[in-house]
């Protein structure tokens, strides 16, 4: 039966099984007949290798407003064609980071939430955004010692004070990731049946 298209995304520092848990959804979401796609940013287009290879782990992080710059292009890109694309075709689209992650990381950094938003007030909003909230020293013990330029302490607890902002106005649904991966797997779920039947 052919479901109504959906944009999913899950949130959260680096490190903290967002991932994990977004393939977990995808699944489990296909399990009981809903057409289901995993997605993520940056992407693994042109855009989205660059990012990767000269802002992430380019040594030293690169200037704030270049970054946000190019997560947007790479989001317009992903949005053009990859979700868009799907959510025409009826599919639950899970993006593991999506806008949320410009606004948090760059946020954090010193930027302008209000220009932030400006620069990518042309995609498509989420349905439905959950933040897989672990505490920043977790996180940081889980990461391997090959790190991007933003796994540091004082990065991740910044990120996770402009993600709590969100929690707190109502943008983001804060799951509690300091859990087994199967009790946040089931919250997640849940949380989303919820959306899909009360939609």
């Amino acid at each position: 039966m052919k479901k109504r298209g959906l944009l999913i995304c899950v949130e959260g520092l680096d490190g903290c099984g967002k991932t994990t848990q977004a393939k977990i959804l995808v699944r489990k979401l296909r399990r009981i007949g809903y057409n289901a796609v995993y997605t993520a940013e940056p992407t693994s287009g042109k855009i989205g290798r660059f990012i990767k290879r000269y802002c992430l782990h380019g040594g030293k992080r690169v200037s704030n407003i270049v970054e946000a710059l190019l997560f947007a292009a790479d989001r317009y890109e992903h949005v053009a064609t990859e979700i868009i694309p799907a959510l025409k075709d009826g599919k639950i689209v899970v993006s593991d980071r999506y806008l949320y992650s410009s606004l948090a990381y760059q946020g954090a950094a010193g930027l302008n939430l209000d220009w932030i938003r400006r620069i990518n007030e042309h995609v498509i909003s989420p349905n439905l955004a959950i933040f897989l909230d672990v505490e920043p020293n977790t996180v940081i013990k889980r990461l391997k010692p090959k790190k991007s330029v933003m796994e540091n302490l004082e990065t991740q607890r910044k990120v996770r004070e402009v993600y709590l902002k969100f929690v707190e106005n109502g943008e983001l649904v804060r799951v509690n990731g300091n859990r087994s991966k199967r009790e946040v797997a089931k919250e997640i779920l849940s949380t989303i049946l919820n959306f899909l039947e009360g939609g």
